[in-house]
């Protein structure tokens, strides 16, 4: 079965054609690692698991590269601010390499929590500047670059247009544009590629041009072509990647080897919080630990996001992750339903389900239309357990982890409560039961009696 996406650049949903039917080269903009990341960061990262479980649920092979920018981030994408390593640096005390490693080791802590599969690749721009280095000299060679005193600069007026992803009228931008960060630049769309660092500079490298380090948009470029070659087929991140990020990669790509890079560029939308944007200023930048603290699961927050399309926005408030805790819930005891069934399914009826769901996964990452498709198959009345093997078949998309029973982290106080309510159940003193269950459940634990003893659930 076909698949189709949708690609920023020529803005439709395409079919999709690889370069390679047998190899799919993918490349994803990875985090800046000077704070943990917030649930709005992670959306990101979970529509890119999506997309890598639909390819490969297809049957491709994957080879992907994400970067850890680790250096070189202004506060600005627009080459502006303080670099965002050393405001961190200075907020800790700390210096920007062991910034770098404790938040990347957070930031993949996160990824396993979400059950977010890791690219092939995972490279450190600290770890590129070489290459980088080889990129703009190439760049400078080709015609594409100038130099001011401290900085060398991409001259996006050399291109054929500048703005393919956005559309933007660099003319209207010009004519509204402000005071410049840097008088010198030619024009206001032309960004850092290589800059002289200064005397107090942490992260600065030995290079043809001094002692200098590069501009934030220069890594992507520079480690896509190193690991996927100069054409990939696929570049994901953020919609806030769109206007600029993206716009210069494409545009040093171009002034490198006179093309785009990838053939399809797709963007997560953002993620609201009750109905506006993150803010530090409204103490709303909400972590997975502080989604844990609150009594749920990174696994719980994966199921919100498959509420909404990945190129709608959506807005999570506490309500509706609980919501999501409680359908996960019942999703997983529906799966386990069908596993102690032994009603007989026919094939016709499995395959129908079986492309019914590829045909949703299949157009653009539907994942709402596909789980409808896994809901109608749990609430079937025939329990089954073929029904079950084709909803772990689905889970290699879904990453729900639908086969795993979750250990429970009992307080020692909720222990005692069960074990007395035990007795009293031996005891069949029933009000006593009662009155204990709902303290376990003032606790935040729910009591299940079933033929095999107590099954205890956490809110």
């Amino acid at each position: 079965m076909d698949i189709y996406l949708y690609n920023t650049l020529t803005r439709k949903k395409e079919k999709f054609n690889p370069i390679d039917e047998k190899e799919i080269r993918m490349y994803s903009c990875g985090p800046t690692v000077y704070y943990f990341a917030h649930i709005g960061n992670l959306r990101a990262y979970l529509f890119m698991d999506n997309l890598r479980r639909v390819l490969k649920y297809n049957g491709y092979k994957l080879k992907h590269a994400m970067n850890i920018t680790d250096v070189g981030h202004l506060e600005s994408d627009a080459d502006e601010g303080e670099d965002k390593m050393l405001k961190a640096a200075k907020r800790e005390n700390k210096n920007p390499y062991e910034i770098a490693e404790f938040y990347t080791q957070k930031f993949m802590e996160d990824l396993e929590k979400l059950n977010i599969s890791k690219p092939e690749i995972i490279c450190k721009a600290t770890e590129h500047i070489k290459d980088m280095e080889e990129y703009v000299k190439k760049i400078i060679e080709n015609g594409y670059a100038y130099e001011t005193k401290d900085t060398i600069y991409f001259d996006t007026s050399k291109l054929d247009k500048y703005g393919v992803l956005s559309n933007i009228n660099v003319n209207e931008q010009k004519a509204g544009a402000r005071v410049e960060f840097d008088k010198n630049k030619k024009n206001v769309t032309d960004f850092a590629i290589w800059i002289k660092a200064p005397e107090n500079h942490i992260m600065k490298w030995d290079t043809f041009w001094g002692k200098c380090y590069p501009g934030w948009h220069l890594e992507c470029s520079a480690m896509g072509r190193k690991y996927l070659g100069e054409l990939f087929d696929i570049h994901t991140g953020g919609i806030d990647h769109i206007p600029i990020h993206h716009e210069n990669e494409i545009a040093q790509s171009k002034g490198y080897s006179g093309h785009i890079p990838a053939n399809y560029w797709m963007h997560c939308e953002f993620l609201l919080i009750d109905g506006g944007k993150m803010s530090k200023s409204l103490n709303n930048l909400y972590t997975i630990s502080d989604l844990e603290e609150k009594g749920y699961s990174a696994l719980d927050f994966r199921m919100f996001n498959f509420t909404s399309h990945y190129r709608n926005k959506i807005n999570f408030t506490w309500d509706s992750l609980e919501a999501a805790k409680t359908a996960r819930s019942r999703l997983k005891e529906g799966v386990k339903k069908h596993k102690e069934g032994n009603e007989n399914i026919s094939e016709d009826i499995i395959r129908n389900y079986e492309n019914k769901f590829l045909e949703a996964i299949n157009d653009d990452l539907n994942m709402p239309q596909a789980m409808s498709v896994v809901w109608d198959i749990v609430r079937q009345n025939n329990k089954s357990k073929r029904y079950y093997d084709l909803l772990i078949k689905f889970d290699k998309v879904l990453g729900l982890e639908l086969d795993k029973e979750e250990e429970l982290d009992i307080p020692e106080e909720v222990k005692e409560l069960i074990n007395k309510r035990k007795i009293a159940r031996d005891n069949k003193n029933w009000e006593e039961s009662d009155k204990l269950r709902d303290e376990i459940s003032n606790n935040g634990y729910i009591v299940k009696d079933t033929k095999d003893g107590m099954e205890i659930l956490k809110k």
